[in-house]
Order: structure tokens, then C-alpha cells, then sequence
């Protein structure tokens, strides 16, 4: 039996009252995953446990079977595993956003989907030029990076996401904590220098959103995850992401880490290829993981059409061939599940039920008529905890 996990991130959403009432998934025309709905086990579960943050890192280890209230120590762990970079004892790790400004305005979280080659260079400049002791930046992907603090692990400091405060005046979400004070200077001193180097004087000539600051926030200090084959008593398990966040999971957990080329995390990702690289895996390995940001990036952008195309090009290129092969092959399994909703309408991650669809040998309908919000409601029973789900995926007894 082989296994098929896809994510498209931050899918799930809220009705739209200008569009009948109907939620980005009601709206998408996505026959693949509609028929898997069809013909599978859709249920509701919720992946973020109450009381913790929605965010992607706590929504997606729950979806891989991890407890977030166990051993989880912050979301810039998972992003230094991903960039091999070290938290030694007593420092801790931030997640370093590169965000546009408006005055105290955060305009921008992404700092207008900065590109990787002009996000390095950035980073490698402020990394030379800080010039604050114990204090170290490291260039990942886009407008995500990594910052390193020594002895911060002692009271890592409560910090906000950008993505969260988009429009918000940032004086009302500034870091919490002992080491806060650290992070202002950080921050203030990123503010002084960034509109000094070429990228954003270029940027900015070209009538592009500067990067004109750092954002720190997802502070972490180092942690371990059991390894995910060893757990589920399989051979081989790999993952497939343009996530930094999830490459850290995979890569903490043990998984092969498969790059596509092309995939960029935003709406313009490669999909077709990460579709062929999930097909190419699977061939000869047990499981695999599809993670698709774009849903997300267009939930946090207000961007509902962008949203759409990205469910619609996540069908068309990923679960058509996966399903085609699943239906030939006759022993394949796929889940399909958000990590949480990103709805338009807040611009940020929320804590509801998220659909998922069990689909395979074993898996039978409980008479769904398509992949949505409302219908795994309808149907799904019991909102179930995100955390057993790939125990029913794995579960062989029911495939016979």
C-alpha cells in the first residue's frame, strides 16, 4: 500500500457574501478532488489544539501526526532544521521577515514577494553590516530568513506574525518579554540601513515595495520530532514543499526532502512539477508529502480570484495525475487536507474545522458531494482532532 498526503495550504476559507454565499472551495472548479470527495471519506477536524496560535507550524505537524503541545518549542526551530543552522544551548532562533513599511504601518509581510536572489543579498548586507553583538542572520527563501540571538532562549520573547497585523499600526503588536529590547534594536537598526543598498534603490525606481525593515517573530529554541518512517512502520516517507517551515519538519522528522525546480511557494510555483515529483517518489517509496502554499499566500494577500486559480491549478496539475495513477495502480491511498483556513476576508490564519478526504482501498463514501467546507460539515459527524488522521490513512486493516 502507498500513501499520498497533499496540503494546499491555508485552502480552507469562509462563504463570500458577494459570491452567493459560497466559499473559495464552493467556487473552484476542482474535479479531481470534488470526485475523491465523491468516492472517499470526507470528514472535519480541527489541527490547531485550543489555546495555541494558528499557525502553519502547529497546524501542520498536527496534520503529520505530531502534538504541538509536546516538545514543540516555537516555529523558528523548524526553519533553522530547514537552513542546517544550529540553536545552540540557551540561544534561541527567530523567523526574520523582510516587510515593507508605510510609517508604523505594516503594509507589506512579504515585502512585495521580494525575490530569493534579492532577499540573500539583502540579508548577507544587514548580516555584515548590523553590527550587534550576538546577533547573526542567515538567507533563506523569498522574504522568509533566520535570525540567531545567543542566551534569548532564557525568555524567548512573545512576538506577532506580519501576516497578522497587514493595514495594523505595528506600535500595538511590538515583542513581549526579557529580550524584546533586543529585537526593537534589531528591528530599528534594519530600518536605518535597508534603504541604503541597491536592491530596494532599484526596487523602489521600478515602483516596487521596498524592503525597508526586518520583522522578527516565531521565536524558538532547539527541539527533536521522532522520526515519522520509524513511527508508522514504513520504509521510506518524503516531502515535497517550497516552505522553508516545512522542509524543517521534514528534515527533523526524517523525511527526504525532494526539491522541485520552479517552485517558488506563491502562486506562480511550478505545480505541474511537484505533480511529476510526487509521481516519481511514490514509484518506488511508500509515502509522500505535497505541500502547496499558494492558497495561502493568496488568503493573506485579499485575494479571492488568486485563491481560486491556485485550487484550480493544485486539481488540474497535482491530484488529476495522482488519482489517475491511485485508480490504476489499485493500492494507493490519498489525503487531502488544508493545514487551516486562510480566509480572504481576514487576511490571516483562523483556528476553524478544516475538510479532509480519506480516499482509497478501504475508504468508503459516507455520501459526500463534493470537497468543501459545508459538505465535510454535512457529512463528517464528529469534528475530529487533526492528530489521528494519518493513523486512518495508514490503517491497513480497512484496505482489504
Amino acid at each position: 500500500m502507498k500513501h499520498i498526503l497533499v496540503i494546499p495550504d491555508g485552502a480552507a476559507d469562509e462563504p463570500r457574501p458577494e459570491r452567493g454565499g459560497k466559499t473559495v472551495l464552493e467556487l473552484a472548479k476542482i474535479p479531481a478532488l470534488d470526485a475523491l470527495a465523491r468516492e472517499g471519506r470526507l470528514l472535519s477536524a480541527v489541527t490547531v489544539p485550543e489555546g495555541m496560535h494558528p499557525g502553519s507550524d502547529v497546524a501542520n505537524l498536527a496534520l503529520l501526526g505530531y502534538d504541538p503541545k509536546t516538545g514543540y518549542t516555537g516555529r523558528a526551530a523548524l526553519e533553522a532544521a530547514a537552513l542546517g543552522v544550529a540553536i545552540p544551548p540557551g540561544d534561541a532562533a527567530f523567523r526574520a521577515n523582510l516587510v515593507t513599511l508605510d510609517g508604523r504601518i505594516m503594509d507589506d509581510y512579504s515585502a512585495g514577494h521580494i525575490t530569493g536572489g534579492e532577499g540573500r543579498e539583502l540579508i548577507g548586507e544587514l548580516d555584515r553590516d548590523l553590527g550587534i553583538d550576538g546577533v547573526r542572520l542567515f538567507p533563506g527563501v523569498g522574504y522568509r530568513h533566520l535570525c540567531l540571538m545567543e542566551s534569548a532562549g532564557a525568555d524567548v520573547p512573545e512576538c506577532t506574525p506580519p501576516h497578522d497585523i497587514m493595514g495594523r499600526d505595528i506600535g500595538e503588536h511590538l515583542p513581549r518579554g526579557q529580550f524584546a529590547s533586543w529585537i526593537l534594536e534589531v528591528e530599528r537598526t534594519s530600518r536605518e540601513l535597508l534603504p541604503n543598498y541597491e536592491v530596494n534603490k532599484k526596487r523602489e525606481a521600478e515602483g516596487k515595495k521596498p524592503a525597508n525593515s526586518l520583522w522578527l517573530w516565531g521565536g524558538a529554541t532547539a527541539m527533536r520530532l521522532e522520526n515519522f518512517a520509524a513511527r508508522h512502520r514504513l520504509a521510506s516517507a518524503g516531502l515535497i514543499t517550497a516552505v522553508d517551515l516545512l522542509r524543517g519538519i521534514g528534515r527533523l522528522a526524517g523525511l527526504d526532502v525532494i526539491e522541485v525546480p520552479g517552485a517558488t511557494a506563491y502562486l506562480d510555483t511550478n505545480f505541474a512539477g511537484k505533480g511529476r515529483a510526487a509521481l516519481d517518489y511514490i514509484y518506488d517509496h511508500d509515502f509522500v508529502v505535497v505541500h502547496v502554499e499558494a492558497p495561502d499566500e493568496a488568503g493573506h494577500n485579499g485575494d479571492p480570484e488568486g485563491k481560486i486559480k491556485a485550487l484550480e491549478d493544485i486539481d488540474r496539475h497535482i491530484l488529476t495525475p495522482l488519482s489517475i495513477m491511485a485508480r490504476y495502480a489499485g493500492d494507493w491511498r490519498i489525503m487531502v487536507s488544508p493545514d487551516h483556513p486562510t480566509p480572504i476576508a481576514l487576511r490571516s490564519h483562523s483556528s476553524d474545522p478544516i475538510p479532509c478526504v480519506l480516499w482509497g482501498p478501504g475508504l468508503e463514501s459516507n455520501g459526500a458531494a463534493a470537497f468543501s467546507e459545508r459538505e465535510a460539515a454535512r457529512v463528517g459527524g464528529e469534528v475530529l482532532n487533526a492528530q489521528t488522521l494519518l493513523s486512518e490513512l495508514f490503517d491497513e486493516k480497512t484496505a482489504h
